[in-house]
């Protein structure tokens, strides 16, 4: 296989402020979510992997996927270029977590935007593009 150059970039940030196990709950149903709704599969670049045994390892992205780090202000800044901008993304909130998914989504929906805490985004999307957007942030580490 020929390496080619990707015309997609996928990242995601994830705030900076929020212990691993949150934000890797959020990286989780992000990257879900973003898949679920990418309409043209192909663009995900999705292969199966074969190892040296004849073993697959299914659906995994050729696309490098990015995780950078950042404040829930500048996740909420991101969100709203990628909206204006009619990029794919999917984001993660602080109302997104509690004892069942019905509370999450009372908890959500009596929440103004202007108060919700992001935990997260993941932005997929012209590879120049989505560089220009995320190159103030830092890898997540």
């Amino acid at each position: 296989m020929e390496f080619k150059s990707f015309r997609n970039k996928l990242v995601a940030v994830l705030n900076k402020r929020i212990e691993n196990g949150r934000a890797m709950n959020a990286l989780a149903h992000m990257a879900l979510g973003l898949g679920g709704s990418v309409a043209n599969k192909e663009e995900l670049r999705l292969q199966d992997y074969a190892d040296a045994d004849e073993g697959k390892h299914p659906n995994i992205s050729d696309i490098p996927f990015i995780v950078l780090r950042g404040s829930s202000g500048q996740i909420r800044n991101l969100r709203k270029t990628a909206i204006e901008n009619d990029f794919q993304f999917t984001d993660f909130t602080d109302t997104m977590i509690g004892e069942t998914y019905v509370e999450q989504h009372k908890n959500t929906q009596k929440s103004k935007e202007e108060d919700l805490e992001y935990f997260g985004i993941c932005i997929f999307g012209d590879w120049d593009k989505i560089s220009e957007l995320t190159k103030k942030f830092s890898l997540w580490k």
